[in-house]
């Protein structure tokens, strides 16, 4: 990365401003921040050309658990940097650290760690997605670890956090859980639903005791049925709830994506990457969490039962894929990449539009949706 920038004005392009698109509008940048939003003359300062691009706000990803190589379990600080900057040059400026399944001991000592890291702003908090999950539907996690969600184990994991665990994902139908909904969200930390075999009326429960987020609707679920709603049909029929999408177009046909949004709209869709240490690297053999995956063409599998495990998903290629694969236009795909999960995070007074005051994270994309350039708090991305 170069140092901040100073006095930018980013002209000529489409900016998705926090007001709609401004056809051939402006950016103006002073230090880490936005201080103009505009059409018609921009200020003065040194001038970056937009001409032809759509300029949006930098991703924001809830949902992510490497790349790069690297694993955010390892809580190594060097292997994190790593990761988080191999998004950043595909335009994720904010994202969570999402956790595996692990023991409770050994996911305590990794929490502990990324919550320095955590604190020192290089990711915006912790993910824990399990050990709180459905043996049934576990997915690419390992089904010895997983265990209900007891209030002991629940305090233990938030305290070795230090307050930088922001979402856990449970299982609703497990012996706790809805108890556990309620400490979760007493504390500030997003609960979510996920990896569940849970019926509708299971699900109910703990939307009512706060649950706010469905773990990447659709995957690691009991489908959904027209006589047995299922965690689908509860989650995404419920305002109250935001919908996570894994836009890689394999997790989720493009139809049930466009339903799925078109259904939850704006207000509640969230695209995340469940992106994996192999995301950046390609075809290979890889480690989730002690358990062994293998990338063909991109797509990883759990070895032996040949369940997907998480992708190697950058967020460009789903804002990409909402816009292109499945119909959605670039407004929305801006929602659901940037406003709607900062705003999950309690980060919108932050990030997550282009606003005076806000954070100069901003992404320049041609007109085939890539990434040109990438601003994170003022600063350009190397690409």
């Amino acid at each position: 990365m170069t140092g901040p920038a100073n006095d930018v004005v980013i002209r000529g392009g489409d900016v998705v401003g926090a007001d709609g698109v401004l056809a051939g509008g402006w950016v103006a940048v002073r230090g880490a921040t936005i201080t103009a939003v505009g059409d018609g003359d921009p200020p003065p300062g040194e001038s970056v050309d937009a001409i032809g691009c759509w300029v949006v706000p930098g991703f924001v990803d809830i949902h992510c658990h490497g790349g790069a190589g690297e694993a955010f379990g390892s809580a190594d600080p060097d292997g994190v940097a790593r990761a988080v900057t191999a998004h950043r040059r595909h335009g994720t400026t904010t994202m969570l650290a999402s956790l595996v399944s692990r023991p409770v001991p050994d996911l305590a000592r990794e929490i502990a760690a990324l919550a320095e890291l955590a604190e020192d702003g290089l990711v915006a908090g912790i993910h824990l997605e399990g050990p709180f999950l459905s043996a049934a539907r576990c997915g690419a996690h390992d089904p010895a670890v997983l265990r209900p969600p007891d209030p002991a184990s629940v305090d233990a994991l938030l305290g070795a956090g230090r307050g930088q665990v922001r979402m856990v994902t449970l299982a609703p139908e497990l012996d706790g859980a809805v108890d556990a909904v309620r400490r979760l969200a007493g504390a500030g930390v997003l609960a979510a639903i996920g990896h569940t075999d849970a019926t509708e009326a299971q699900v109910r429960p703990a939307v009512d005791a706060g649950a706010t987020v469905a773990t990447h609707l659709f995957n690691g679920m009991r489908p959904l049925h027209h006589r047995e709603p299922g965690p689908i049909g509860a989650l995404l029929d419920d305002e109250r709830v935001a919908v996570e999408l894994i836009c890689d177009l394999v997790h989720v046909h493009p139809t049930a994506v466009r339903l799925a949004a078109r259904h939850a709209a704006p207000d509640r869709t969230v695209l995340v990457t469940d992106a994996i240490s192999a995301t950046g690297i390609g075809d290979g053999v890889y480690d989730l969490g002690g358990l062994r995956v293998t990338v063909r063409d991109g797509v990883p599998t759990l070895d032996g039962g040949g369940s997907l495990a998480g992708s190697t998903l950058t967020m460009d290629a789903a804002f990409r894929n909402l816009v292109r694969g499945c119909g959605l236009t670039v407004v929305e795909a801006v929602a659901a990449t940037a406003t709607r999960p900062a705003a999950l995070l309690g980060r919108a007074d932050r990030t997550g539009a282009l606003r005076p005051g806000l954070a100069a994270d901003l992404v320049l994309l041609d007109a085939e949706l890539r990434p040109v350039r990438v601003m994170a708090c003022g600063e350009w991305v190397r690409p």
